[in-house]
Order: structure tokens, then C-alpha cells, then sequence
């Protein structure tokens, strides 16, 4: 059993982790964390909760009839967030997850900023690993309040007490009463100065698959996302939006948009027009009915090949920030160098940004769902002039975040428009819209080499990653002394292997006209995973090399990430024979305080086309709280991750973004998902992120395996079929016999993004796959 004292909270924070991102307070703000035990804020937050009978902190609330509320600081975007939490908090407070509700957080940072990002909000996979002793200490504190209000009311000793679903018993008396009987008397209680967690051995229901709390709701339709909020005498808006970033609106003839029915009013913002109507399609067909005139600005010159152009001058000659560097570099030898391109990439959640926003003279009221609902208020402050008590935000469930709702933009247009008209109006982007005015993950270029030794072992590593900077307009004050943003190096910075001498460095290259970029599923990792895992791979097969003996060689440090490297190869059978154009892919990484392998069966056809056939993923994430969870979000990220690493790409031309749907930003189907094992390492350990982990692993294992499967190597993102499309003219087998890149003798020669091999290996086997 854990003791743990109020005084200790501080220290307790970010539960023994580092994050790339934390953040602290903004413009001048008070800074706080939420806290299990009673804040401040408390009070108020209990009175426009209801007057719960027991409060004893921010999540925790239990009436006198009824089942006990949880009050959810994290938000629910298809996570399993909010059973997560409600698991933690149940477990310490001894109840069922069926004696239970969860509520959405209002937005208040001083009671429900968590530790790891010290603001609330929902992102880089920390809920769970950020929150583990917050909701542990919070159930814990309303246990022992309702347990010494019995040990009063029965005047005995509440350590000769037990509890067990929502009861409080005394044995030895034979007298028990519900939580609720005793919720009055217990907020009376004297607050604890420490609380006794449990020793995980008499855990109930964390490590226990659980259904999560919000799937009936989803079956019989009755969850309420952003988009299904509704308030009476709405109207709904559809928007356009300049085509080119930084561009204004010149000119629109409505007239024609007037005379459709159901059209109400046609509103202007500076880069903006916007139709309202009593339902979505007539406002829309209004939309579509308008003569809009565009000042494209000054940005049209913008291009994909321009931006990779310019990113490459960057990245040979650019000024560069050293992240880490450790041992001496000075080892000369046989080199081997890569380039590795990533591009923009948008988030296209299924449900759209949309946000209901009703201005009224005294106050304004928000109805959406957001992954930052008090930056939400800061938006609607911003554009109202109210003041920060009279924005009232109603957080909804997400239909899909993936850091496109870490943003407050669509909804700081929704309400700019909704402030000119009297009635609620409630904001759809269309999926055109979405896209190209998406605030997009960057695009990357990384430079990366290794000085060999006899054994093709890496004597120094270096690493130079290219790219725009997220943090620095999102949070200023993750960046570092020297104007580094921890998050381009993240997963690249500390690899998992054994690398002595090391040199990672940024090279900061800024999207042309000041155009944003954002936060997207898996962060810095999923760019900088695939960069090293591939190039892992190639040193391997230069070296001719086993990979996974390859990468076991290199892990004789790291125990937790070994595991997981054995597990997988374990379970997916590694060294089996490969028949010809099918290859078996293995990738390995520690992102988000958790570690895992995934190994990857992937046939190639003649045609170049991907059939990714059966997957293995072993996971180390610490203490699991739930593995149906932990299940369905490595699944599920591998997914996502693999859908970008087939098709997704933003490309620009004359300023514009091109891809407007998903017929051009095209997602995985069913049909193209392998058979997805996930093993889980028991562990005690303090528990990792999972929610990003498998995206950020899913692009560096498929491309092993293509590589495995037909001799190319892929550098460059999304993969480009033609690359890998044999030549009838020659044996197929023929394209397996070539070596996986350039090698040279005492200095680095840069490749192409994309490299196909040059000097002759065997066909494939299961010796070296």
C-alpha cells in the first residue's frame, strides 16, 4: 500500500514523467492543477453542479439517492478516456462501474488542469499516465471521509471498517450504510492529511477488461456529440473560407443565394462568407448559390515542390539547434546516410468542426466539442469583449480529435459570425472545408547517418530533422533557452538502443506566409519513429544482419523494450520462410512512457499494390487500467498511422491546399486491415500513454516490410506504388537481390528519398526477415 500526504501533491504532479510538451499557465493567469484534495474553486463548482450532498473535490460528487457522479477533467474523443478515469477513481473509492455516471469538466483550469500538461486539456497520450495518482488520491480521499462519518455515527474506529460497493460495513456490529445515507455527514468530515491507496494485489477493476461506459450510448444513438446540439430557433451556417491562407474576402453577389427557401442571412467575416438557414441544406445551396470574389493575398506562390526544395536547402545549410549530443563524434569510418521526407498532413476527423453559439448582450453560450474547452472561453472572450464569467461553454463527446480540436479557431469563427445575428446559430464545415482549412502536422525532412564499425554496429549517430515548429505559436513555453521545441525531436532525441555517441539536432524551417500548423495523432514520434526505425532496418540489412538480431544486439540496456522485442517475435513466429514478394517488417520504439514492437506480414503484388496480411504488436505500457482499452487504441492507431503512411498527403499548389474529400484524402478500409494481435506485457510499472502509440510505430513497420517484400526502401510518405511495381521483364525475385542503400567508406553520401538498393543479396528468407 501507497501513503500519501496533501503536502506531497506537489511532488506527486507529473507521476515520474517528462513530457515534450508541458505547458503552464497562460496570459497572466493563475496557475493551479487539480487536486484530490479540496481547492478554492471547489464550492462554487459544487453549487453549479447541484448541491451535491458529498464534494469532497473537483470529480467526485455523491447525492443522497442515486449513483455517484465523476466529474471528467480529460474529454472523450473515442478513447476510452472517460472509463479510464472513472476506473482509477472507482477502484480507490470501492464502488462498481455500474453504481456510476461520468459528467463532462465545465472549463476551469484551477480545478481540472491536469499534471502532465498543466492546463486542461486532452492530448499526447497522458490522461491516463498523467492523471494515474490524481484519481487514484481523489477516490481515495472520498473513501476514507465516508468511512470516518460512519466510524462517527457508529462511535467506532473507522480502521475496524470495510467497504465494498458504495457500502460502508462494521463487522463487528453487523451495521453497514450506503454512501449516499452518509454522503451529509461526510462532508462534514475533517479533510484527511493522507489517504492509504491500495496495493495493486486487492485491485478490483483496474487490470480488468471492462465494456466502456460510453458504448450503449453509442449504439442506441442517444450520445450527444458537438454536432448533434441543437437550441431553440437556431439556424445553421455553412462557411467558405479564402482558398489561400492570409487571403480576404473582396466581393460576394447573394442575391441569387437570397431567393433559395430556407435561407436566412448571408454574413461576412474578413477571410470569410457564410449563409444561414433554417436547416443545413438550404444553407449550404445558399452557400454553393453565392458569386464570391477572393483576394488571394500575397501567399499563391506556395508549392509542394517548393516547400520540399526549400526544406532540403534548409536542411544541408540551415543554422540548427543541438537537442542532445553525448560521446565522442569524432569515430570515422564507413558511413551511411538517408534522407527521409514526411509530408503536411491533415486530421479529417468523421465528425466535422462545427460549434452552436448563441451571443446574447449579457452573455455567451457555446455548445461544441473541444480537446481545450477553456481556450474555447479565451476565443469567445477575444471576440465579445465579455467577460470570462459570462462565457459558458457545454463540452460535448468528439466524433474524432486527433489535435485538430486542440485548437479553438473554428470556434472563434463560429462565434465572430454568430455575434451579428440575434438567434443561436450553430457552424458545419463541410469535409471541403475541414480539409483545406485544416491547421495540418508539418511537414518533414530528416537527414540522418551513422558511422559504422566491422560489425556494421553504429559507432556515431547522427540526426537532423527539418521541420516547422507546433509549439512555438501553441504553447511558447514548452521551447527551450535556446528557441528548441522538444516535440521535432521526440523519439529521436533518446532512442531506445544503445547509441553512445549521438548528435540530434532541429533545423527550424517555417511554412511560408506565417500558415499554422498543429498538433496531429502521435505528435513529434510519428515522423521521427519512422525516420529511425527505417533507418535501423537499413543498417541491418547493410551490415547483413538478422533485424530483429540486429536491434536485440543493440537493446542489452534497455530491458522493458527487449521484452517487447521478444514477445512479438514470439507470437508472430519471426524466421519463418517469406514466399516470393511477401516480406515480414519489424518496428520498435518507446514513445508516450510506454514501450512496443509491431511486426508486420506484407505481400506486394506485381501491380505495386500493399496487402498488408497479418500483424503482431507486443506492448509494455505499465500498469493497465483496462486492456480493452489498450487493445482497441493500438488497433485502431495502427490504422491511422497506416492510412497515412499509404495515402495521405497535403500538397499545395498556387497557395491552395488540392485535396478537398475522401476520394483525395482517402482513408484504410476494412477490407485492406490485417489481423491485428495485441499482447500485453503484465507490468507495475507506472503506466504509459497508449492512445498515440501504435500510430506513431504503424509507417516505419509496413515499410520494413515492403522493403522486405521487394528490395525498395522507402524514404518518402505516403509510399509511391510505382516505385514498387516489378518489371515483367525480369524474375521478380530479382528486385528482392539488392542491397538497401548507398554505402561508402569514410564519408556520408545522401541518397534519395526514396532509394531502391544496389548490391546483391539473397532473395528473401526467413533468416533475414
Amino acid at each position: 500500500m501507497t501513503t500519501v500526504t496533501a503536502s506531497r501533491r506537489a511532488v506527486l504532479g507529473g507521476g515520474g514523467f517528462a513530457l515534450a510538451f508541458t505547458v503552464i499557465a497562460r496570459g497572466g493567469k493563475a496557475w493551479a492543477i487539480g487536486s484530490p484534495w479540496p481547492q478554492s474553486g471547489d464550492a462554487a463548482a459544487a453549487a453549479a453542479d447541484g448541491h451535491p450532498a458529498f464534494a469532497p473535490n473537483a470529480f467526485i460528487r455523491i447525492d443522497r439517492s442515486g449513483p455517484v457522479r465523476l466529474v471528467m477533467p480529460n474529454i472523450e474523443m473515442g478513447q476510452g478516456a472517460y472509463t479510464g478515469q472513472a476506473t482509477i477513481m472507482a477502484e480507490e473509492l470501492d464502488i462498481g462501474l455500474d453504481q456510476l455516471i461520468v459528467e463532462h469538466s465545465p472549463p476551469n483550469e484551477q480545478l481540472y488542469a491536469m499534471p502532465a500538461l498543466k492546463m486542461q486539456a486532452t492530448g499526447g497520450s497522458t490522461t491516463i499516465r498523467g492523471g494515474w495518482e490524481v484519481f487514484r488520491e481523489a477516490g481515495a480521499v472520498a473513501r476514507s471521509m465516508l468511512v470516518a462519518a460512519a466510524g462517527q455515527a457508529w462511535n467506532v474506529d473507522p480502521a475496524t471498517c470495510t467497504t465494498d460497493r458504495g457500502v460502508v460495513h462494521h463487522a463487528a456490529s453487523g451495521r453497514s450504510s450506503t454512501y449516499g445515507a452518509l454522503a451529509q455527514a461526510a462532508g462534514r468530515q475533517p479533510v484527511p492529511h493522507h489517504v492509504t491507496l491500495k496495493d495493486p494485489k486487492d485491485f478490483k477493476l483496474i487490470g480488468k477488461s471492462w465494456r466502456r461506459l460510453d458504448t450503449a450510448a453509442k449504439v442506441d444513438g442517444s450520445m450527444a456529440f458537438g454536432i448533434d446540439a441543437r437550441a431553440p430557433g437556431m439556424m445553421i451556417a455553412a462557411v467558405a473560407t479564402c482558398p489561400v491562407y492570409g487571403g480576404r474576402l473582396k466581393s460576394v453577389d447573394e442575391s441569387a443565394a437570397r431567393a433559395i427557401p430556407g435561407v436566412k442571412d448571408v454574413i461576412r467575416l474578413a477571410d470569410t462568407v457564410a449563409v444561414t438557414g433554417t436547416h443545413y441544406w438550404a444553407a449550404k445551396s445558399g452557400l454553393e448559390a453565392l458569386d464570391i470574389a477572393w483576394d488571394l493575398g500575397a501567399n499563391t506562390d506556395l508549392s509542394s515542390d517548393g516547400l520540399a526544395k526549400a526544406m532540403g536547402e534548409a536542411s544541408k545549410n540551415g543554422s540548427a539547434i543541438v537537442a542532445r549530443e553525448v560521446g565522442d563524434l569524432s569515430h570515422g569510418g564507413k558511413t551511411i546516410e538517408a534522407i527521409y521526407q514526411m509530408p503536411a498532413l491533415a486530421h479529417a476527423p468523421m465528425e466535422p468542426l462545427n460549434a452552436l453559439v448563441h451571443v446574447r448582450p449579457d452573455a455567451c453560450e457555446i455548445w461544441l466539442g473541444t480537446q481545450v474547452p477553456t481556450r474555447v472561453v479565451d476565443a469567445a472572450v477575444k471576440v465579445t469583449g465579455l467577460p470570462a464569467d459570462k462565457i459558458i461553454v457545454h463540452n460535448q463527446y468528439l466524433g474524432g480529435g486527433f489535435g485538430r480540436r486542440l485548437e479553438a479557431d473554428s470556434a472563434e469563427q463560429a462565434i465572430a459570425l454568430a455575434k451579428q445575428v440575434p438567434y443561436p446559430l450553430k457552424m458545419i464545415w463541410s469535409r471541403e472545408q475541414d480539409i483545406r482549412h485544416d491547421i495540418p502536422r508539418p511537414p518533414y525532412y530528416d537527414r540522418i547517418s551513422a558511422v559504422v564499425d566491422g560489425d556494421g554496429y553504429p559507432l556515431v549517430w547522427r540526426d537532423r530533422v527539418t521541420s516547422d515548429s507546433v509549439g512555438r505559436r501553441w504553447a511558447p513555453v514548452t521551447l527551450r533557452k535556446d528557441g528548441l521545441d522538444p516535440d521535432t525531436v521526440e523519439g529521436a532525441e533518446e532512442p531506445p538502443y544503445d547509441l553512445p555517441n549521438l548528435k540530434v539536432e532541429w533545423v527550424r524551417h517555417d511554412m511560408p506566409g506565417g500558415r499554422p500548423v498543429g498538433w496531429w495523432r502521435g505528435v513529434g514520434p510519428t515522423h521521427n519513429l519512422f525516420k529511425v526505425e527505417s533507418f535501423i532496418d537499413e543498417l541491418a540489412h547493410a551490415a547483413g544482419k538478422n533485424p530483429v538480431a540486429y536491434r536485440r544486439a543493440l537493446l542489452k540496456k534497455n530491458p522493458r523494450a527487449l521484452g517487447v522485442l521478444n514477445l512479438a517475435a514470439e507470437k508472430f513466429g519471426w524466421g519463418r520462410p517469406c514466399p516470393n514478394r511477401i516480406g515480414h517488417g519489424v518496428a520498435l520504439a518507446a514513445p508516450f512512457g510506454s514501450f512496443i514492437c509491431v511486426m508486420l506480414e506484407t505481400e506486394v503484388t506485381a501491380a505495386g499494390e500493399i496487402r498488408m496480411r497479418r500483424a503482431v504488436a507486443a506492448v509494455d505500457c505499465g500498469i493497465v487500467v483496462n486492456p480493452n482499452t489498450v487493445e482497441a487504441q493500438v488497433q485502431g492507431g495502427l490504422v491511422f498511422g497506416w492510412t497515412g503512411a499509404l495515402y495521405s498527403q497535403l500538397t499545395y499548389e498556387n497557395g491552395a491546399i488540392q485535396q478537398s474529400n475522401f476520394n483525395d484524402y482517402r482513408m484504410m478500409r476494412i477490407n485492406e486491415t490485417p489481423a491485428i494481435e495485441v499482447h500485453v506485457v503484465p507490468s507495475a510499472e507506472h503506466p504509459g500513454g497508449i492512445g498515440e502509440v501504435g500510430t506513431a510505430i504503424a509507417a516505419p513497420a509496413l515499410g520494413n516490410a515492403v522493403f522486405a517484400a521487394t528490395g525498395v526502401r522507402i524514404r518518402k510518405l505516403p509510399i509511391d506504388r510505382a516505385l514498387l511495381i516489378a518489371d515483367k521483364s525480369v524474375d521478380n525475385t530479382a528486385l528482392a537481390s539488392v542491397a538497401p542503400l548507398a554505402v561508402i567508406a569514410g564519408a556520408a553520401l545522401a541518397v534519395g528519398a526514396v532509394g531502391v538498393a544496389t548490391a546483391a543479396r539473397p532473395a528473401p528468407s526467413g533468416d533475414d526477415r
